[in-house]
């Protein structure tokens, strides 16, 4: 099952060799990693998508996570309500004759032309992992030159939903 997890971090050489490789060393495959320095310089926060077999896989994981030295929080925020966002950057091939009807695609995403060149044409676009799949499989057709995505960044909603129990008159 895929999880979500966040690791703050004391920004500094060697956190992230040390982090990612404990999970090697316990065979999590990582699908997606962002790291990037906090509203606070010294710190950094670390957002990973890992498959976990199962509960337990997780907890040790987690426990061994914040064993680090260098580790002040770890979160697994999967089942939290989160904000959830990825860039992508996707170059299509696109000579003029077929443009107008790229860009027609483009626009219910939101996308950005960022470059434009003789018969190709760079896109940004953010949202959720599912949004940029999406975005990719429609440009897929008219070729994609070059693509590259950043992964999964996240963190929690301020405000969390309550699971309270439904009542019901059907019975």
């Amino acid at each position: 099952m895929k999880r979500i997890i966040t690791v703050t971090v004391i920004n500094q050489s060697g956190v992230l060799n040390r982090v990612t490789g404990l999970l090697m060393k316990r065979q999590f495959n990582i699908e997606s990693i962002t790291v990037g320095h906090t509203e606070n310089p010294e710190i950094s926060k670390m957002t990973f998508v890992v498959n976990v077999a199962d509960e337990q896989k997780l907890e040790q994981l987690l426990k061994q996570l914040q064993k680090q030295v260098d580790v002040l929080k770890v979160n697994d925020i999967t089942e939290k309500q989160i904000v959830v966002r990825e860039l992508a950057l996707v170059k299509v091939v696109s000579p003029p004759a077929v443009r107008a009807e790229v860009n027609s695609i483009i626009e219910p995403f939101r996308a950005s032309i960022i470059d434009t060149g003789k018969n190709v044409v760079t896109f940004q676009v953010t949202g959720s992992p599912e949004k940029i799949d999406a975005f990719i499989d429609l440009l897929k057709p008219y070729g994609i030159k070059e693509l590259t995505r950043t992964g999964v960044t996240a963190f929690v909603r301020e405000t969390q939903k309550v699971n309270a129990p439904q009542l019901s008159i059907l019975k």
